[in-house]
């Protein structure tokens, strides 16, 4: 149990994309830095995506510009589609994440695409970055997955992630084969970095362990990462069985905030707050200072309206 665990934090994306306050960029901004006094070294603090139907995550390009590059930290940029990772390339992002959905009811509510239509996308993003003009001589080019250095202009590391890998609210049970058909399609292209999302939180720990096992055989060679909601009380439980299986990167959201518009009763994702707590209880390594994130998770609840419903955020750590 001493081996590290990363925890990408996805409070400023997935965090607030689906909460009724909408947060200046600024505010934003000062929530990434909170995170990273606090330890996080991965963050998803963007998505490139259009403010009238995300109305929360307008400014991207602002809050890109009030992070200044910082040695040994990654800020990712979530994107749906060509024109969100053409507006990616404009910043200072480390990381692209991709999304993508296992499922044509949820793909075509989320971004007007199939699930064919959404792997042709990804494959054109990819095509690009090969055929794109070499970048300016202080940028260093990257692979498609791992680390990033922050100037504009670079090509920044590419993950992808499948949403709805435990089920879809409008086309429901995802099998294990529909997940491992596009891991495997996924790893294909050369994308190295696969997350799989329960976005509805509608699976239990042992369909972790299946789907975790369906992927890994698909793609032996990525690495997996997770990502959950604890729309009905799984979430930790999720978390426990996807790192018995072997996986060592998971997301999470300071304070538990957060849920996807798009997705009928989606709630928020898995608190990092009680995600370390759990973990650094057990022996593992997070990075994370858990006093620092709860307080960020406090501080948080106060600019959005509505304490964060997260345990910790109420209960403190343990000992006091």
């Amino acid at each position: 149990m001493s081996r590290p665990i990363t925890i990408v934090e996805v409070g400023p994306r997935d965090g607030l994309q689906n909460e009724t306050t909408i947060l200046d960029p600024a505010v934003r901004a000062e929530l990434v830095n909170r995170l990273e006094a606090a330890g996080a070294r991965r963050i998803e603090a963007v998505s490139f995506v259009h403010p009238k139907y995300v109305p929360q995550m307008a400014g991207a390009e602002a809050v890109m510009a009030a992070l200044p590059h910082a040695a040994g930290r990654s800020r990712i940029g979530l994107v749906l589609n060509g024109k969100g990772y053409d507006r990616a390339l404009g910043t200072t992002v480390d990381e692209v994440n991709v999304a993508l959905s296992a499922t044509d009811g949820f793909g075509l509510k989320n971004q007007g695409l199939t699930v064919d239509q959404q792997v042709q996308m990804l494959a054109d993003i990819i095509a690009g970055r090969a055929n794109a003009a070499p970048p300016p001589p202080s940028a260093v080019p990257l692979p498609l997955s791992g680390g990033g250095n922050g100037q504009p202009g670079a090509t920044p590391a590419l993950s992808a992630t499948l949403s709805c890998v435990w089920g879809c609210p409008f086309d429901g049970e995802v099998s294990d084969g529909q997940v491992a058909d596009l891991v495997g399609r996924i790893a294909a292209l050369g994308v190295t970095e696969i997350a799989l999302a329960d976005t509805i939180g509608a699976g239990d720990p042992w369909a972790v362990t299946r789907k975790v096992e369906a992927a890994r055989a698909a793609a032996p060679d990525a690495v997996l990462r997770l990502h959950f909601h604890d729309t009905r009380n799984t979430g930790l439980a999720n978390a426990y069985a996807g790192i018995e299986a072997g996986v060592s990167v998971l997301d999470a959201s300071v304070g538990g905030i957060g849920g996807c518009p798009f997705a009928p009763g989606a709630t928020g994702n898995i608190a990092t707050e009680d995600l370390v707590y759990m973990l650094e209880r057990a022996g593992y390594s997070t990075g994370y200072d858990l006093d620092a994130l709860i307080k960020t998770a406090r501080w948080i609840g106060e600019k959005i309206g509505r304490p964060a419903p997260s345990a910790l955020s109420r209960a403190g750590g343990w000992p006091k």
